[in-house]
């Protein structure tokens, strides 16, 4: 499993699998019925087995799966114009708004349960203390997060809190021209201006060592995304919300992924599973390091 975009939760205590595996199978994923508009439950996160929790060594891997109902309002739209056509035709009466309407609700109604459907997994890997969802955007990991709270009756979980920010770090990195450790700059960021309504500049595929890059920070820009390399072994793009975005597994990994599972596609996929989570886990820490820890 090699998540290409995530945001961090620290977990102070890792439920064990086998809790995991009952409480979500307490709450499988199960199709859309009749009005439902949606529904989201937990599915098998691995294409190799029944498990809700797929455990490689000391990684977890589980998905939640949801299904949206798909009814285009042109749809309805053109409906309702026939159905009022031919009531006003028929009773020689004007159709009000109140009753447009509920004309239109019971359309719907009607409509809904033969509507086309549509679905997305999102999937979560727990390492190390950490679980990392496949979203950057934090609205739809805390969903994620939500439900496995449910499912399991309560769950400690923190974003990310330490004692320097992202921005700071990151701006700090692009007005020295390097990176700290095992860090290096890579070939973008986007820098923010200050005011009401604050400028952005994308800065893409550019040496961010140039000085035409560094004077954008140093007019008092902040960065507030910026790209690293850990290492030689992960590429991605850091976020102010301290997100990782773009994430790219450079070839010693990938190489590494192949060394260890072998021919097996089931096989293949857990080394995945395993590099990318003790990967990711390592280089987040890494860097909690360099912004003065993890907050309490």
């Amino acid at each position: 499993m090699w998540i290409k975009q995530c945001s961090i939760f620290r977990l102070p205590e890792t439920p064990a699998a086998a809790e995991l595996e009952d409480a979500l199978d307490n709450a499988r994923f199960a199709p859309c019925q009749g009005l439902d508009w949606y529904s989201e439950g937990f599915t098998p996160p691995s294409a190799f087995g029944p498990e809700m929790v797929h455990a490689v060594a000391d990684t977890l891997l589980l998905s939640l799966k949801r299904e949206d109902k798909v009814l285009p309002s042109g749809v309805v739209r053109d409906v309702l114009a026939d159905k009022v056509a031919e009531i006003e035709a028929a009773e020689g009466r004007n159709i009000g708004r109140k009753e447009k309407q509920e004309l239109k609700e019971q359309i719907t109604d009607d409509l809904l349960p033969r509507a086309f459907t549509r679905s997305s997994r999102q999937y979560a890997l727990l390492c190390n203390g950490l679980m990392l969802v496949d979203s950057a955007a934090a609205s739809k990991a805390e969903k994620l997060l939500t439900k496995l709270r449910e499912a399991l009756g309560g769950l400690e979980a923190h974003r990310p809190r330490t004692r320097a920010t992202t921005r700071a770090l990151m701006t700090e990195w692009l007005l020295r021209g390097e990176a700290e450790g095992g860090f290096e700059l890579d070939a973008e960021a986007v820098l923010r201006g200050h005011g009401d309504v604050a400028p952005e500049i994308k800065v893409r595929r550019q040496d961010l060592t140039a000085e035409e890059v560094v004077q954008l920070a140093k007019s008092g820009k902040t960065v507030i995304e910026l790209g690293l390399v850990w290492r030689e072994q992960v590429a991605f793009t850091l976020t102010q919300d301290f997100a990782l975005k773009r994430i790219r597994y450079l070839d010693v990994l990938i190489e590494a992924s192949q060394e260890q599972g072998g021919a097996g596609a089931a096989e293949l996929a857990d080394a995945s599973q395993l590099i990318a989570a003790r990967n990711l886990t390592a280089m987040i820490e890494e860097l909690a390091g360099y912004l003065g820890g993890w907050e309490d």
